[in-house]
């Protein structure tokens, strides 16, 4: 049993050691996708906002948009919000091993995705790549991402009135950075005009996926659904019925 658990040790390890991420990237090969948390005021209510970070990791084009929280519908709404935005999408998105898109992580790369992960992927023809566990260099651009639209973006604290003004004010500002800041390491040009170069390369923006989370559940007698510890009223003929609910970024069908 020595021998038997030393050896599967060792070939593990070598497995593990053969996977890499690489660090340089050609025009539209791969972006990377990552979450932070941020502090606003909104509506005069300080908030703690889930900010979705997308990254072309050629041109290091930043997007961002914030959410309240970090749900599937969230990320499937991030991912075409930021397609839109760029105009395509990337051969291969890199991610860390959230639970909305992995089930099981095995050895190396290999990894268990989550069904509608995979259906959105297959939609905008992404291939996702996952990192290697406790190894954030893996997608360290998106990670430097992090600190820097927080300093630059989120200090001092910034005041809105709603999720949709403060998300246009993002969209306008990471334009406005990308067209400030050179490239670096195309150093005589801006991020922006590296990004408009790449932008022939990207796969073409296909429009939005159908990115729903679905959830059973069952109709009460006072024709109430619970969904995320809330209730929803629905037509009286649900009533005794199971039915699906449909989780959206900004809404719920049943």
């Amino acid at each position: 049993m020595r021998r038997y658990a030393a050896s599967w040790s060792k070939a593990t390890r070598e497995a593990s050691a053969a996977a890499y991420v690489p660090l340089s990237f050609d025009p539209g090969e791969a972006y990377q996708f990552d979450w932070s948390h941020e502090v606003v005021l909104i509506d005069g209510v300080t908030t703690t906002v889930k900010v979705a970070h997308v990254r072309l990791s050629h041109s290091r084009m930043p997007f961002v948009r914030a959410y309240p929280r970090e749900t599937q519908e969230m990320v499937f709404d991030a991912h075409d919000k930021a397609f839109a935005f760029f105009g395509g999408a990337c051969a291969r998105g890199i991610y860390d091993n959230m639970k909305t898109a992995v089930d099981a992580i095995f050895v190396g790369k290999d990894r268990a995705y989550n069904r509608r992960f995979q259906q959105m992927c297959g939609h905008y023809l992404v291939d996702p790549v996952a990192c290697t566990p406790a190894s954030g260099w893996e997608k360290g651009q998106v990670e430097n991402q992090v600190g820097v639209i927080r300093r630059r973006f989120f200090v001092p604290r910034p005041k809105f009135k709603s999720y949709a003004e403060l998300n246009a004010w993002l969209e306008d500002r990471c334009r406005d950075y990308a067209k400030a800041n050179n490239h670096p390491e195309m150093r005589d040009r801006t991020i922006w005009e590296v990004f408009e170069e790449e932008r022939p390369s990207l796969v073409p923006y296909v429009g939005p996926f159908d990115g729903f989370h679905a959830v059973a559940a069952s109709v009460s007698k006072t024709c109430l659904v619970r969904f995320d510890k809330n209730r929803y009223s629905v037509d009286a003929r649900a009533v005794g019925r199971p039915v699906e609910i449909r989780a959206y970024a900004a809404r719920l069908e049943c």
